[in-house]
């Protein structure tokens, strides 16, 4: 192998590995909080490929999982409340009680049912 060629090949690798660092792996931010009669949590996915996702959260023995809904660009975003005006906005419904020991996991679930992304969160407490 000459020169030329050790360079020529040291470049390709070195852009074809910048190609794919710049590709970002599905990551999820969740957030809740519970108050004295409500609960409320948000699924937030982002570095998401096409496709439609659905947001699942899970809290003790509790379970919600919002409808599909597409991502737009690569993220997607899902609310959980027990409000009724936030849930006739598009919220998930979920009962005040859904939050135990205020700590929620959220997941962002493919098409196939598979999770491509999950944290758990402590639950911010606001006593009004």
């Amino acid at each position: 192998m000459n020169l030329k060629s050790i360079a020529t090949t040291s470049i390709v690798t070195l852009l074809l590995g910048a190609s794919f660092a710049a590709a970002a792996a599905p990551s999820v931010r969740v957030t809740c909080e519970v108050r004295a009669s409500r609960a409320k949590a948000s699924v937030d996915g982002s570095g998401l490929a096409a496709g439609n996702y659905r947001g699942v959260i899970v809290s003790g023995g509790n379970t919600a999982q919002s409808p599909a809904e597409a991502a737009i660009g690569d993220e997607v975003e899902f609310d959980f409340d027990s409000n009724p005006a936030d849930i006739r906005e598009g919220a998930t419904a979920i009962s005040s009680t859904f939050v135990v020991n205020r700590q929620v996991t959220g997941k962002i679930v493919d098409a196939a049912g598979r999770t491509v992304a999950s944290d758990t969160v402590a639950c911010r407490i606001r006593r009004k």
